[in-house]
């Protein structure tokens, strides 16, 4: 599974970036928060990104920030929203915000991400606030607790276990709910997970 690309922009649009890595091509899409971020064509950047695999094809899906990623594979982990609607949903909302909205249960702002009705938000906030606070991916307001920040071992527990065959939408939901303190090694994390996916 590819995480993470660093590369030279060959071609940039709203909605999609090829970046040259080596002589190879790679097509990724992008929300608008990203292509923000980028750079002119031309120059190098570095792309955390999400491999998202069917059975006709392999999409990637390329974020400037770590927090961006890992808030968009939250989304893919509910009922009912896709990678395109995930990515579409970041193009609207600042992941600071998306994670307010959903920590206090804000259906009118929500609601008023296109593509988002009200039976999508209630499960947004039903399905993910509890996985937003554990994931630390929106800033706390003033007076908050702090969330814990995203752990580093995400991804690779994530790559281990798509590797060893589980299916990715599985491995998702499974990780976030894993109890990760930051002193954890990757391979007590991963026996965490294998007794769950075990049981």
């Amino acid at each position: 599974m590819i995480a993470l690309l660093t590369g030279t922009i060959a071609r940039k649009a709203p909605d999609y970036i090829i970046l040259d890595v080596h002589g190879v091509g790679y097509r990724l899409q992008i929300p608008f928060s990203t292509y923000y971020e980028l750079p002119e064509e031309g120059n190098n950047v570095s792309l955390h990104v999400h491999t998202h695999v069917k059975e006709d094809a392999i999409n990637l899906y390329g974020f400037r920030s770590l927090p961006e990623k890992n808030f968009f594979q939250l989304l893919i982990s509910v009922s009912g929203i896709g990678p395109k609607l995930a990515k579409d949903i970041l193009s609207n909302i600042q992941v600071d915000d998306l994670g307010h909205a959903i920590i206090q249960g804000n259906f009118t702002r929500l609601t008023s991400i296109p593509g988002i009705g009200r039976k999508t938000a209630e499960r947004l906030v039903l399905e993910l606030k509890d996985k937003v606070i554990k994931l630390g991916a929106y800033a706390p307001a003033k007076g908050e607790t702090p969330a814990a920040p995203a752990s580093a071992l995400l991804d690779d527990v994530i790559s281990a276990l798509v590797n060893l065959g589980y299916k990715e939408t599985v491995v998702h939901k499974l990780v976030a709910d894993l109890e990760m303190p930051a002193d954890a090694s990757m391979e007590a994390v991963l026996k965490q997970a294998l007794k769950l996916l075990m049981k």
